[in-house]
C-alpha cells in the first residue's frame, strides 16, 4: 500500500478522500485555488500546494499543475475525486507514466466509457440494453434535426462527455430543437471540451437507476446493490437512496447482472457507476432499464451505498488502486437498510434556483446525522465552482424511516446570507408521492405548485415573538446601543400599559416580503407571547411555539433572520424587504445579470421584437447557463453586452420595452 495521497479536487470530496486516507495512515496532500486558499480541505492535509488562479481551467483543471504538484511533494498516488481530472484518460495516463498511483480505472476504460455515444455502441455489442436513439458520427443541424423527427417527440439531447446534466436538453417541440442543440453544444464545449451530443428518445416516466459496480486487476467484478436517483430537477440529482423503491429481487438480479457485464466488457477496475433509466409507466421491470451511460470514477452519490452495505468505497479504491483483490465476494456482499442523501446546495428556490454566492455568516448543519461538506462559518460559495456545499446522509431499518429522518434534518438547517434548498428539500422528502415511492424524474415539475414554500402559523408566530421580544428587552442589552428598538417611532404600533393585565401591543413588521400585522400579549415577569391561539416563547438563539422550535440569528440594520423548516426568512421591522425575482423577469423590462458570469449567448439586437419568454441572454455562471428571458411581448430596446463579456450581479444586461 502506497503511504502518500494527492487528491486533485477540492470541497467535500477531498476532506472525505482524506478521511479515509488518515486513518489508513497515509500522508495526505491537497492542491488549492486562490479561491480555496483557507478552505477547509487545505487545512485538513498533511502538505499543501497552490495551484493558480480561482478559475477552474487557470488551477484544477490545468493537469500539468497538479503533476508538477505530486511531483514536488513526493506523492505516491493521486485520487482524482470527482469532476474535473477524474475522467481524463490523458491525465491518468501522465500519472501513471510518471510512476505515480493512479486511482481509478484504466485509461482504456475511461476512454471507453467516456463518450455515450460510443459506450452505447459498446454495450450493444456486450448484450446490455440500450435506449434507442442516435449516437452517430454526423454532428450537422440538418442530419440531427432529421434523426430527432425519426426517434420522434420529445427527444433528449445529451453532450456525448460529461455528466451532471449538463448538456442536456429536453424537446418537445421540433420548432425549438435548433435553439435546445445550441445550447446543448455551448454547454458541452465549455463543461468537458466536447460539442458533440447523441439523442435519445425521452421515456415520459423515466427512474434514474444505477448500479455501483467495482473491479480488480485480478479480473473480478462485483455490484454493491443499486441506488436510485430519480428525483431530479432539470436532470440535476436532488436526493439519491439505496436500495431502490419497489424494487424486486428478479427486477435487481437483472439490472445488476447487466451492470456486473458491461464493466467486464471493459476490463474495469475500480469504482465505477452504471447508470440506467427505466421505463416506470408499469412499475419497475427488467425488460424495461436501459443502459444510460457509466461513469468512471465514485459518484457524489456513493455514501448511501456505504451506509446500506457497511464499506468504505475510497478504502476500496486505494487497496485495488495498490493491486490488492477486491476486499468482499459478491456473496459477502449485505444490504442493510435504507439510506438517503440530500444534496445541499447554495441556490434560491424562490428565484429559480439561481446559484447564491457570498460568505457564509452563519453556517449550521445538522450533528446527528452523517454530513459530507467542505465549507465552514465565515467560508465563501464561489463563482467558479459546483454549487453544492453540503450532503446529510441518514441510514435507516426502513424507507419511510430514512425520509422522515433526512427530512427532519433538511429542516434543521440554518444558513445565511446565503441561500439554500434546504426547505425545498424537506418539502420533497414529505410530499406524499415521494413518502409511498410514487417516484420519477418528472416528480418535482409536475408538483411544482405544492413545493413551494408557504409560511403557517407556528412561523409567523414565531416571527412576530421574535420582534416583540427584541423591544420588550433593553436595546442595550439585546442589540448595543447604537440600535434602535424595532417599534420605536413605526406609525399604527401600540404598547402600552394596561390596569390588571400584562402589556398588550400591536406589531406590524415584514417577513419574507410580506407585511403581518399581529396583537401580542406579553405574560408574567418575563415575556411568554400569546399570537392568536398560540403561545411562543424566545429563549437565546432558539423560540418554542408550542412544542415546535425554530433558530434565529441577528441580520443587519432592522432585520433579524428566522430558521423555520430549513428556510432563512427575514424578518424586517420597518421599511419594505424587496423579493428577489426570478432571472429576467423585472417587471420595468430591464434584464439584470443574476450573478457574476460570463455572456455566451446574445443573438438579438436593438429593435428586435420579443415574446414573452423568449431568450434575450444567456449568462454562464457556476458550470451551467442562466438564460434571461423576456418578461413580456415588445421589443428589445437596449442590448449592452456581447458574447464573452463578463458581467457583473446586478448589471442591466438588456431592457425590453413593451409592446404598445
Amino acid at each position: 500500500m502506497f503511504k502518500s495521497v494527492l487528491v486533485a479536487n477540492r470541497g467535500e470530496i477531498a476532506c472525505r478522500v482524506f478521511r479515509t486516507a488518515q486513518r489508513m495512515g497515509m500522508r495526505t496532500i491537497a492542491v488549492y485555488s486562490d479561491a480555496d486558499a483557507e478552505a477547509p480541505h487545505v487545512r485538513m492535509a498533511d502538505d499543501v500546494v497552490r495551484l493558480g488562479p480561482a478559475p477552474a481551467r487557470e488551477s484544477y483543471l490545468d493537469a500539468t499543475k497538479v503533476l508538477e504538484a505530486a511531483k514536488a511533494t513526493s506523492a505516491e498516488a493521486i485520487h482524482p475525486g470527482y469532476g474535473f481530472l477524474s475522467e481524463n484518460a490523458d491525465f491518468a495516463e501522465a500519472v501513471m507514466a510518471a510512476g505515480i498511483v493512479w486511482i481509478g480505472p484504466p485509461p482504456a476504460a475511461i476512454r471507453a466509457m467516456g463518450l455515450k455515444d460510443a459506450a452505447k455502441k459498446l454495450m450493444i455489442e456486450a448484450g446490455v440494453p440500450v435506449t434507442p436513439g442516435y449516437q452517430g458520427e454526423d454532428q450537422s443541424l440538418e442530419t440531427l434535426s432529421a434523426e430527432a423527427d425519426r426517434i420522434g417527440y420529445p427527444i433528449l439531447i445529451k453532450a456525448v462527455a460529461g455528466g451532471g446534466g449538463k448538456g442536456m436538453k429536453r424537446v418537445d417541440d421540433p420548432a425549438d430543437f435548433a435553439a435546445a442543440l445550441a445550447s446543448a453544444q455551448r454547454e458541452g464545449q465549455s463543461s468537458f471540451g466536447d460539442p458533440r451530443v447523441l439523442l435519445e428518445t425521452y421515456i415520459t416516466r423515466p427512474r434514474h437507476i444505477e448500479v455501483q459496480v467495482f473491479g480488480d486487476s485480478h479480473g473480478e467484478v462485483v455490484h454493491l446493490f443499486e441506488r436510485d436517483c430519480s428525483l431530479q430537477r432539470r436532470h440535476q440529482k436532488v436526493i439519491e437512496e439505496a436500495p431502490a423503491p419497489g424494487m424486486d429481487e428478479a427486477t435487481r438480479a437483472a439490472v445488476t447482472s447487466a451492470a456486473v457485464r458491461a464493466a467486464k466488457a471493459v476490463n474495469y477496475e475500480g469504482a465505477g457507476t452504471i447508470e440506467f433509466i427505466a421505463d416506470a409507466s408499469d412499475g419497475l421491470r427488467g425488460d424495461r432499464i436501459y443502459f444510460m451511460e457509466m461513469n468512471t470514477r465514485l459518484q457524489v452519490e456513493h455514501p448511501v451505498t456505504e451506509m446500506v452495505t457497511g464499506q468504505d468505497l475510497v478504502e476500496w479504491q486505494f487497496r485495488v488502486a495498490a493491486g490488492e483483490p477486491l476486499p468482499l465476494k459478491q456473496d459477502q456482499i449485505n444490504l442493510n437498510g435504507w439510506a438517503m442523501e440530500a444534496r445541499l446546495y447554495a441556490e434560491d428556490p424562490a428565484s429559480g434556483f439561481l446559484p447564491s454566492i457570498g460568505k457564509l455568516e452563519h453556517f449550521h448543519l445538522p450533528d446527528d446525522v452523517r454530513v459530507d461538506t467542505g465549507v465552514e462559518q465565515g467560508g465563501e460559495v464561489s463563482q467558479f465552482y459546483d454549487p453544492m456545499i453540503a450532503k446529510l446522509i441518514v441510514h435507516e431499518p426502513t424507507r419511510e424511516a430514512a425520509a422522515a429522518r433526512l427530512a427532519e434534518a433538511c429542516g434543521e438547517v440554518e444558513v445565511w446570507p446565503i441561500k439554500t434548498n434546504a426547505g425545498f428539500l424537506k418539502r420533497c422528502l414529505e410530499h406524499p408521492r415521494f413518502v409511498v415511492g410514487d417516484v420519477d424524474t418528472g416528480l418535482i415539475a409536475a408538483e411544482s405548485e405544492a413545493l413551494e414554500w408557504r409560511a403557517d402559523a407556528s412561523v409567523e408566530a414565531a416571527a412576530l415573538a421574535l420582534a416583540a421580544e427584541n423591544e420588550w428587552h433593553s436595546r442595550v442589552f439585546y442589540r448595543g446601543a447604537d440600535r434602535a428598538g424595532p417599534f420605536e417611532g413605526l406609525p399604527g404600533s401600540t404598547y402600552g400599559f394596561r390596569l390588571n393585565a400584562g402589556p398588550r401591543a400591536t406589531y406590524a413588521i415584514r417577513m419574507g416580503g410580506r407585511k403581518l400585522a399581529r396583537g401580542v400579549l406579553a405574560d408574567g415577569g418575563e415575556p411568554m407571547w400569546r399570537i392568536g391561539d398560540l403561545t411562543a416563547e424566545v429563549q437565546g438563539q432558539s423560540i418554542r411555539v408550542d412544542g415546535r422550535t425554530f433558530g434565529w440569528a441577528y441580520g443587519e440594520g432592522d432585520e433579524d433572520i428566522l430558521f423555520a423548516d430549513g428556510e432563512a426568512i427575514p424578518v424586517r421591522w420597518r421599511g419594505p424587504i424587496a423579493d428577489r425575482g426570478a432571472a429576467g423577469g423585472a417587471s420595468d423590462g430591464a434584464l439584470r445579470a443574476p450573478m457574476p458570469g460570463k455572456i455566451v449567448a446574445a443573438q438579438l439586437k436593438a429593435g428586435d421584437a420579443v415574446a414573452k419568454g423568449q431568450p434575450v441572454v444567456v449568462l454562464e455562471a457556476m458550470k451551467m447557463e442562466h438564460a434571461l428571458t423576456a418578461p413580456f411581448d415588445g421589443v428589445v430596446e437596449t442590448l449592452s453586452v456581447a458574447v464573452g463579456d463578463q458581467a457583473t450581479e446586478g448589471a442591466v444586461l438588456a431592457v425590453v420595452k413593451a409592446a404598445a
